[in-house]
Parts: C-alpha cells; sequence; structure tokens
C-alpha cells in the first residue's frame, strides 16, 4: 500500500464510499480523502456532509468501504455523486456491479477496494475553516464529518 498516492487518488480519480444499514447500503463519490497513519494503525479518512444519504449508512455501521477506479468508469461516479439514492436506484443507472464481502460492499470493477473498521469521527467546525473553502463549500449547508477507519484489508493491491 506505500505505493499509494493519496491525494493523486481522491482529488484526480475520485472513489466511492459506501456503508451498510441493515441489509441495505448507500454509496456516494469523493474526491477527499487522506490515507496514512494514526495511533500505530493504517488508516483512510473520507468526509460525508450530513444531507447526503450515505451519511445515514456512515452512521449506522462500524465499516466502510472506499473503492478506486480506472478511468473508464469516471462517468459513473460522476452521476453518482450528482445524483441521491434516496431517490432512486442509481447503481442500476451505472456499468458498476456491487459485490458483498465481510465488512462491506465493494464492485467488480473496482481497482482497489480498501475496507475500513471507523476509529474516530468528528464534526468539521466551521470557525477554523478557511474563509476561501467556507465559501467555496459552506455558504448553504453544513459541514463535512469526518470519519476516519482503520485499514483492515484491501482487496485488488
Amino acid at each position: 500500500m506505500s505505493s499509494l498516492n493519496s491525494y493523486e487518488m481522491f482529488h484526480n480519480r475520485w472513489a466511492l464510499v459506501t456503508a451498510r444499514k441493515g441489509d441495505d447500503f448507500n454509496t456516494m463519490t469523493v474526491s477527499w480523502g487522506e490515507i496514512g497513519a494514526l495511533w500505530e494503525k493504517p488508516v483512510v479518512t473520507v468526509y460525508v456532509k450530513p444531507c447526503r444519504y450515505t451519511y445515514e449508512f456512515m452512521e449506522s455501521d462500524d465499516y466502510f468501504t472506499v473503492a478506486f477506479f480506472s478511468e473508464e468508469y469516471r462517468q459513473d461516479l460522476g452521476y453518482l455523486g450528482r445524483n441521491s439514492g434516496r431517490h432512486e436506484d442509481k447503481l442500476a443507472k451505472t456499468s458498476l456491479t456491487p459485490k458483498m464481502i465481510e465488512h462491506g460492499v465493494t464492485y467488480d470493477q473496482a481497482e482497489i477496494t480498501i475496507v475500513a473498521k471507523k476509529i474516530y469521527y468528528d464534526d468539521l467546525k466551521l470557525e477554523r475553516i478557511p474563509d476561501f473553502a467556507v465559501k467555496a463549500n459552506y455558504l448553504t449547508e453544513t459541514p463535512h464529518r469526518m470519519y476516519i477507519g482503520e485499514i483492515i484489508a484491501v482487496i485488488g493491491e
């Protein structure tokens, strides 16, 4: 995993963060995140706004997955980022095939999937966010919740 470039993987390639709630799951596209180390553990960090449908799923499960794809799936990830699973079966409108795994969901087309166990979360504090970021992201919506997960498996590395 040391060869993974966290900035490149999130910012330029995007990813899907997926969480379960009972037998159901939801996914959304993320372009903010990190892969690193915390408390002597390998970790992945993702950010989800409370207004997103995936937030409910992130709150209900102790695990989540972060899946990365090749460029050919960019349009699918764009669709999954713009549309809510609250209103439609958005995965049905993509070429992605979900696959249940222990502690989560991945996709047959994913190049790499990180399986993470939540070890910390916190809400970003508006008063601590730089003005440029507030203007760009938080004029009408609540700031993101940060989820840090211990990486318990990497599939496809």
